[in-house]
């Protein structure tokens, strides 16, 4: 079986690597240069869990929602190549502000991941660097319009359906995986919504859609939700709600695992 790591099985009672489907994460890590300014941003743990499993250090991790960097920072700090895309031009250039090219290359992009048009400059990156592929895709896409990220109406989160939300992350998946070595690994990291009145499970409906692809679904992994600034010191109000109103709190999220 080829080996996508550099893990020592060896010693394999002391890595790092977590192994189990059920991801209880107490708070976020702050390190380095996390800082969680940005709102609707992951925990850093993710994408380095997932970074240590299915790389090798000088491999290529790939991001097409780059957003405030978390996956970039982890690439940078775990000694692999990365590139990265966002629509927005302020935030590309903040987190390229923070990110160096010593030991790696670190490439960022401004575009619509959901345009081929800007994986030809993807293309272009990879061809300058001598490289094909790259080996790791990490996408943590807006959970449809829960929080509004921009005024571009190519971002994901100012999509006015499901429909139309879903098809645009099925453009993005597809273009990635254009990019993606055979045999190596997508992660999506994504959440449900509540609206009127109804639970909307966006992670299924985004499995589906990466599923029609074909992808091989390799994991289902859960994540508990801890820290959400809109809850923060205020879950006894959120608990009224829930038993008034008819819901449950959402405290868990998806990351749903692919190989290509």
């Amino acid at each position: 079986m080829p080996i996508f790591n550099d893990l020592d099985l060896s010693d394999w009672k002391n890595t790092e690597i977590w192994t189990d489907s059920l991801w209880i994460i107490p708070e976020r890590d702050k390190t380095g240069k996390h800082n969680g300014f940005y709102h609707g941003n992951f925990v850093p743990q993710i994408p380095h869990q997932l970074i240590l499993r299915y790389t090798k250090k000088d491999e290529i991790v790939f991001d097409p929602f780059v957003g405030s960097g978390t996956t970039a920072f982890e690439a940078e700090s775990l000694g692999r190549d990365f590139v990265g895309i966002d629509i927005q031009s302020e935030l590309v250039g903040y987190i390229g502000g923070k990110l160096d090219n010593k030991n790696n290359f670190i490439e960022l992009i401004v575009g619509n991941s959901s345009d081929e048009k800007t994986f030809d400059n993807v293309n272009e990156l990879l061809k300058k660097h001598k490289r094909k592929n790259v080996q790791l895709a990490i996408l943590h896409p807006p959970y449809a319009d829960i929080v509004k990220f921009s005024n571009y109406k190519e971002d994901l989160s100012n999509c006015t359906s499901l429909e139309d939300f879903l098809e645009k992350f099925a453009k993005v998946v597809r273009n990635t995986v254009q990019i993606l070595d055979q045999g190596r690994y997508l992660a999506v990291v994504i959440g449900d919504k509540y609206t009127q009145g109804k639970w909307i499970p966006l992670g299924f409906y985004c499995l589906n859609e990466i599923q029609k692809i074909g992808l091989t679904l390799k994991s289902i992994i859960i994540k508990n939700m801890e820290g959400n600034r809109a809850k923060q010191g205020k879950e006894l109000i959120w608990k009224y709600r829930a038993l008034s109103s008819d819901y449950y709190v959402f405290k868990h999220e998806y990351i749903l695992l692919f190989k290509k």
